[in-house]
């Protein structure tokens, strides 16, 4: 069975980073992108990677809004950056 087609976060938030989204879905990948540039702060993507124990190619591409980050990827996120990056639920609604 071939797998769904999808957008990638960017092809539904015209004015990406900066929004609005044009679907619910698009506005939590686009406050997930913003919450995590504001915990990377002043740290450079490769060492903000290196914390995450990922690689920068992939911080990378979901910053972009080219990449969808998986719960695995979220979860080393979130620990390596000791931050809360996943909108909450009333986020794009």
């Amino acid at each position: 069975m071939p797998r769904t087609t999808r957008r990638k976060p960017n092809e539904l938030v015209p004015a990406w980073p900066d929004g609005p989204a044009d679907t619910p879905v698009g506005e939590v990948a686009r406050v997930f992108a913003a919450n995590l540039r504001l915990a990377i702060g002043e740290r450079s993507i490769r060492s903000a990677a290196d914390a995450c124990g990922m690689n920068h190619a992939t911080l990378i591409g979901i910053l972009d809004g080219r990449a969808w980050p998986d719960m695995e990827t979220i979860a080393k996120l979130e620990g390596g950056l000791d931050a809360a990056l996943w909108p909450g639920r009333g986020t794009g609604r």
